[in-house]
């Protein structure tokens, strides 16, 4: 079968589908997973076919400007208002990678569609082949659910009613931003009729509910009740490191100099002042006495000189990384927040924006590690003693332990590849 997987985002958007177009691919199945052209070399050095779109959207993401808006802390309203004013730029690039998505699919031919709903694209590709659809994203933000609201919008002691409506409209916002877009796409190179105003991808044409993969574990968020048969929690999506990976001489002779570090960093988003955020987290090791990773890569913090006690990290793998270190501390994207907890190391998230908060709760929720700290109320204080925290508490560091363990027996891949199968056949 020739499985098409569209996702946009950060690494942490892609990492988790190249894995399941990995699993998919030793099953047998021919995969083209289509993403922004700088994956490009990581999508085609584990085997897999690329599909072009251009990374104009992730440039203006990483200018000024679209931290500003990304980081937007004010209330629903605000966060809301700063997305429209950021997509007015977004909006012609997104144009253009709906086409060149469409360019790649009609090249490819696919047999069943897998998709992120950051790209947009895939049940109206799905539509114009003729072949089944199955959307995923890790982080249960579409499927409706009386549990709990949407991650957009705040947990009110409104009850059921409440959290399903957040859900309804965070789909209707989503549409109603994007809709011409698509259905100039749609007309002009897919030969369909515009998609109707009411357009909900989360039900199929035929009103059943659209089948679904979110790639977490249920150790850490349990599948609400309510969900259709059709939405799979099967675990993580874990990307393993190539088996010739070799960490540098230095990185091995800091690990073997003391004892373990606590990992900080920021992934992609360090924010507007990366240097103040570096600095931050350097106070705070210092003011622990901790020894310490600082991750500088790809928009990460900024430094220069260094105390010996702080190694300057650009990359490595987390698989090897995490199990190396007494505690992680980062920006509670899905895929670095899935990392440390499989490792069964204490967490510290200090979000952003988007789902991470919502990992940060979590995280302290399950008392595997503190308080989430966001960012713009970060402090080299509020940071030190989150690290004297879950240093210092055995049964916190017992629990994250335990949660590792139970991450690392899931196979989601494998259940992944299971549920497309029997749903494409």
């Amino acid at each position: 079968m020739k499985i098409f997987i569209a996702t946009v985002g950060t690494r942490g958007d892609i990492q988790p589908y190249v894995a399941l177009g990995k699993g998919l691919m030793a099953a047998g199945h021919e995969v083209m997973v289509c993403t922004t052209a700088n994956f490009e070399s990581f999508v085609t050095t584990h085997g897999l076919r690329y599909g072009y779109m251009n990374s104009d959207i992730l440039k203006l993401i990483d200018t000024d400007s679209g931290r500003e808006a990304l980081e937007q802390s004010g209330g629903t309203v605000a966060r809301l208002k700063a997305y429209a004013d950021l997509y007015k730029q977004v909006k012609p690039m997104q144009a253009r990678m709906a086409a060149e998505a469409g360019q790649a699919a009609a090249q490819f031919g696919p047999e069943l569609v897998i998709g992120h709903p950051k790209a947009m694209v895939s049940p109206h590709l799905a539509e114009k082949y003729g072949v089944p659809y199955v959307m995923s994203l890790p982080l249960p933000l579409l499927t409706p659910t009386a549990e709990f609201p949407a991650l957009i919008f705040p947990k009110l002691p409104l009850g059921a009613g409440y959290n399903r409506w957040t859900y309804n409209l965070s789909i209707k916002l989503a549409w109603s931003q994007y809709r011409d877009v698509i259905n100039e796409w749609r007309v002009r190179d897919l030969g369909l009729a515009p998609a109707p105003k009411k357009f909900n991808e989360m039900v199929l044409a035929n009103g059943q509910p659209t089948p679904t993969l979110y790639p977490y574990s249920e150790h850490i968020l349990p599948r609400p009740a309510d969900w259709p048969a059709t939405t799979l929690v099967p675990g993580y999506w874990f990307l393993e490191r190539e088996a010739d990976w070799r960490p540098s001489a230095e990185l091995e002779a800091f690990l073997a100099a003391g004892p373990p570090p606590v990992y900080i960093g920021f992934g992609s988003m360090a924010g507007k002042d990366s240097a103040k955020k570096a600095q931050i987290a350097l106070e705070a090791l210092r003011q622990t006495g901790q020894r310490g990773l600082l991750a500088t890569g790809w928009g990460g913090m900024a430094v220069d000189k260094l105390p010996e006690t702080v190694f300057k990290l650009e990359a490595a793998p987390h698989d090897w990384l995490f199990e190396r270190v007494s505690a992680v501390v980062h920006h509670g994207g899905a895929g670095t927040t899935a990392a440390g907890l499989r490792a069964g190391k204490p967490t510290i998230i200090c979000p952003f924006m988007a789902d991470q908060p919502f990992w940060g709760s979590r995280v302290a929720a399950l008392g595997v590690g503190s308080e989430p700290i966001p960012q713009k109320k970060l402090t080299a204080a509020k940071l030190s003693a989150a690290i004297e925290q879950v240093l210092g508490d055995a049964a916190l560091q017992q629990r994250a332990t335990a949660i590792g363990q139970k991450i690392s027996a899931e196979d989601g891949v494998g259940r992944a590849v299971a549920f497309i199968e029997q749903y494409a056949a």
